[in-house]
């Protein structure tokens, strides 16, 4: 075998290394800078006398508390409810804003009528309808639901809407010429091509509402990630109160993570995400 063979054959031996050297090395540094910035700000809470009673906020003191919470199982209470409440506001959001968002994009007087509108309570903070949900639901749970849900659902209505608007209206006059059904012009031909566009709405609303989940939990509920902060803030329990904080953050982002990888699972996206 000659050198240049060899050459050859180690560099492709070392070819996924490398490949997975990359994947993981430019995450690993913004981790390591983030954890750098956090330590400092921990530093610099701890070494002025007027900021020391919130030194519990650094890393060494955050870190071993989230590790108690994951080791001790409480972690798994609190965790559940936030995960129902918003697991039902995205369900509720996507069962309305599909099918309003296809009716949207497909009419034109439709998406006359209901632009201004839904522009308008779009650019309204989901947790402005606090009150209203208060006083519309009977439950605390429902409210949470509620605000989660005008949260979500236009994200996912307006990604449906315009996808619908983008499909060639050829394809709609070949499918009336080979006698394809309304509902059959639906399944066949514009579920399949909103569908990835549905999805990415559906990523965007689920960053929004589980950036609200956690104000609206500052309702009367007794449960949830939400309710966990306001109680280690009430207690002065600032170490449980930024491990809270950096669990909410891994949650989210392996939340998000499940469906950048089922859009890519399923071919829609061939991008970093």
């Amino acid at each position: 075998m000659s050198e240049q063979t060899l050459s050859m054959t180690s560099r492709d031996a070392w070819q996924p290394i490398r490949s997975v050297s990359k994947r993981l090395g430019y995450p690993l540094i913004g981790l390591c800078v983030l954890l750098a910035f956090w330590w400092l700000g921990g530093y610099l809470i701890a070494s002025n006398p007027d900021t020391q009673a919130f030194s519990g906020f650094a890393p060494g003191h955050a870190l071993p508390e989230a590790y108690n919470l994951v080791t001790s199982g409480h972690l798994l209470d609190t965790i559940l409810p936030s995960l129902y409440r918003i697991g039902m506001g995205l369900l509720w959001a996507s069962l309305i804003a599909v099918p309003l968002g296809i009716l949207v994009g497909s009419s034109p007087v439709l998406r006359q009528i209901t632009g201004f509108p839904f522009q308008l309570l779009r650019m309204v903070s989901p947790l402005a309808w606090m009150p209203i949900a208060v006083l519309a639901f009977s439950t605390w749970d429902g409210a949470i639901v509620f605000l989660i849900f005008m949260a979500a659902i236009w994200p996912i209505l307006f990604s449906t809407a315009f996808a619908v608007q983008r499909i060639d209206p050829m394809y709609f006059k070949v499918a009336r010429n080979f006698g394809a059904s309304p509902l059959a012009s639906l399944r066949r031909l514009i579920l399949p091509a909103v569908a990835p566009d549905i999805l990415a709405g559906f990523r965007l609303a689920l960053g929004i509402a589980w950036v609200v989940l956690v104000p609206a939990e500052y309702l009367g509920v007794t449960s949830g990630l939400g309710y966990a902060i306001n109680d280690a803030r009430d207690i002065l329990a600032y170490d449980l109160l930024a491990a809270l904080v950096l669990i909410i953050g891994v949650i989210g982002y392996i939340l998000d993570s499940l469906i950048v990888t089922f859009i890519r699972y399923l071919g829609w996206q061939n991008s970093d995400g």
